[in-house]
């Protein structure tokens, strides 16, 4: 298969210069990543150090101010001590994740700090807390909402070691041994096995977490076939965070309707920040999925954008189909838009914004007026109930981009030095009322299947249970179980 620098010099040498570009807004073919890898080339590229560095030392506006909100936050200390653990749980009884967050969002941005100053105390702060975890982390345990732990964990600790790679003392042979033992197995079994329930079963960020995650993995250990799984589930997965079953309906006016919309805006948005996220990082492999399928991304995460601004949005009602084959069953119909936390603000835009506006040259409106509310945007449990640690934001400092347009990716990829990492193998939801408008047990391993949706909000709200804890939305339902 050709990447697509090479569709290019083809193209130039024939006189047809848009051959393996992507149409603009018409869905043109994606782009094949090379066989080689960027590095670094997670959400940021030397490129985008560089823009960063030169901007902040020039005191231009936006970066400015963007920077300053990455150096006020207290996780970008380049005093911060890591506190490693063997076992980190989520959702049950010892729940202990937020240490790993709040270490993980203190290594991103003393990693960032940095590349945008040269100060090898922020760099040296980043390694420790690296080494120290991957000397130390075995396992990922919990309810069903340790795969959400892998996901988000995963993805995010693989791209604070992406920006370390090569830099004095950090062990990232070690490193990339823990992501690939402790991370991968638990994101490849959920898209894989969902828990044991039906593939429908869980929203669409549990699946868009997972698949941040492998591609992440996949990158930072030079690993092909975990980036062609995750491209691939991305583009055609069983389950709800495959591409057309997260935004499964298009409206007129080019608005796609989110499923997680229909469910509340706090997980929708986070669906919105990790779409965002994978296309970010394959776009920087030289793979193209913002524009895949006539650029459905766009599409859904302007309709969150404009539901969450406040405006009407058209809803077609689907009917979700949850529980476990041999344990129990139900049906849910959703017939319009949540407005549960509507309004939410999470560190997700920017990157959006500068992608489809800036570097593509697409108008995205609603899209475009988010990332102007919420600019600059900061990250590390700033917004604290708000998912503040879900995303490693500061979108405004690393994503903010001159206008110039682009028709394609053009990495310039580079022979990596790293080891090479194993290879690994890799339906629409079709959602009718529950009538108790509850949760319910969903078997799987023991108890611990999610119990959610519009109804299982609405009961556990009513009594005052919604737990909020480190920046993670966590649903609690019987015996005071996390899921997301």
């Amino acid at each position: 298969m050709m990447s697509r620098r090479s569709v290019l010099r083809v193209a130039g040498a024939a006189g047809a210069a848009g051959i393996g570009a992507a149409t603009v807004g018409a869905g043109a073919a994606p782009a094949v990543a090379s066989a080689s890898f960027v590095h670094p080339g997670l959400l940021h590229t030397q490129a985008d150090f560089d823009r960063m560095a030169a901007k902040v030392k020039a005191g231009v506006g936006l970066w400015k101010a963007g920077y300053a909100k990455l150096a006020g936050n207290p996780r970008s200390a380049s005093t911060w001590k890591a506190n490693p653990l063997a076992t980190v749980i989520r959702g049950a009884t010892g729940d202990n994740v937020s240490t790993l967050a709040f270490d993980i969002a203190a290594a991103y941005q003393n990693a960032l700090r940095w590349k945008v100053t040269g100060d090898t105390a922020h760099a040296d702060a980043a390694r420790d807390i690296l080494n120290a975890w991957s000397a130390e982390l075995t396992a990922l345990d919990g309810s069903a909402d340790r795969f959400i732990a892998a996901g988000i964990h995963g993805y995010q600790f693989a791209n604070a070691a992406e920006i370390m790679r090569g830099y004095s003392g950090f062990d990232l042979a070690r490193f990339k041994k823990m992501m690939l033992s402790v991370f991968y197995p638990m994101n490849h079994s959920f898209l894989t096995n969902h828990n044991g329930a039906y593939d429908s079963n869980y929203w669409s960020s549990w699946d868009l977490l997972s698949v941040a995650s492998v591609l992440a993995i996949g990158i930072l250990c030079d690993d092909r076939a975990k980036v062609d799984e995750a491209v691939t589930y991305f583009k055609s997965g069983k389950g709800m965070g495959s591409i057309k079953n997260a935004i499964p309906f298009i409206h007129a006016g080019g608005l796609g309707q989110m499923v997680e919309v229909g469910r509340d805006q706090g997980h929708a948005l986070l669906s919105v920040g990790l779409l965002g996220t994978i296309c970010e990082m394959a776009w920087n492999q030289g793979i193209d999925l913002y524009g895949y399928d006539d650029s459905r991304v766009l599409k859904g995460v302007e309709y969150a954008a404009k539901w969450n601004l406040g405006h009407d949005v058209p809803f077609t009602s689907w009917t979700w189909h949850k529980g476990a084959p041999g344990s129990w069953e139900g049906w849910e119909t959703f017939t319009e838009a949540s407005t549960w936390a509507r309004g939410q603000v999470r560190p997700i835009w920017e990157g959006l914004y500068n992608h489809y506006v800036n570097r593509r040259g697409l108008d995205a409106p609603y899209v475009s007026e988010m990332a102007a509310k919420v600019r600059p945007e900061g990250g590390g449990g700033d917004y604290g109930t708000g998912g503040g640690l879900d995303h490693l934001g500061f979108g405004t400092l690393v994503f903010t981009r001159d206008k110039t347009i682009v028709t394609a990716t053009t990495p310039t990829p580079s022979a990596s030095t790293s080891d090479t990492a194993a290879s690994s193998d890799t339906g629409a939801a079709t959602p009718a009322a529950d009538a108790s408008g509850g949760t319910q047990p969903q078997g799987g391993r023991g108890d611990d299947l999610a119990a959610t949706g519009a109804g299982g909000i609405a009961a556990v709200t009513a009594t005052g249970v919604l737990a909020i804890a480190g920046g993670f939305i966590a649903l609690r339902r019987r015996g005071a179980r996390g899921s997301s």
